[in-house]
């Protein structure tokens, strides 16, 4: 029976964490829907760049890990909102280090204001 070392849960935890904000979008939704719920049409004004089917399939893969929640209300015509889940508010958290770090290495790392 072969054990796993503690190099191996901590490259897994990464992994898992990797994949669940991989791709280009992933983090830019998290840090769009941290200031709140929001629908589709402002996500997608929010973000310029993205498609629509784009932002649809990562939206759909986020709310598939749990990350996301889709909330359809019953009026005419629909309204649809999206929001964290506590699971995506906690992860939105742990990506906050990272925008800060960017913040404080903008110059150095050559990107132009955001």
């Amino acid at each position: 029976m072969t054990g796993t070392s503690d190099t191996d849960h901590e490259i897994c935890g990464m992994s898992l964490a990797i994949d669940a904000v991989g791709g280009k979008w992933k983090m830019h939704l998290l840090w769009v829907l941290g200031a709140g719920p929001q629908r589709f049409g402002q996500i997608r004004r929010t973000l310029t760049g993205v498609s629509e089917k784009v932002l649809t399939e990562n939206l759909r893969q986020l709310e598939t890990s749990g990350i996301v929640h889709r909330e359809i209300y019953p009026e005419i015509p629909p309204r649809v909102e999206y929001s964290l889940t506590p699971l995506g508010e906690d992860l939105a958290a742990a990506l906050r280090p990272l925008e800060e770090w960017g913040d404080r290495h903008r110059d150095r790392l050559g990107a132009a204001a955001c």
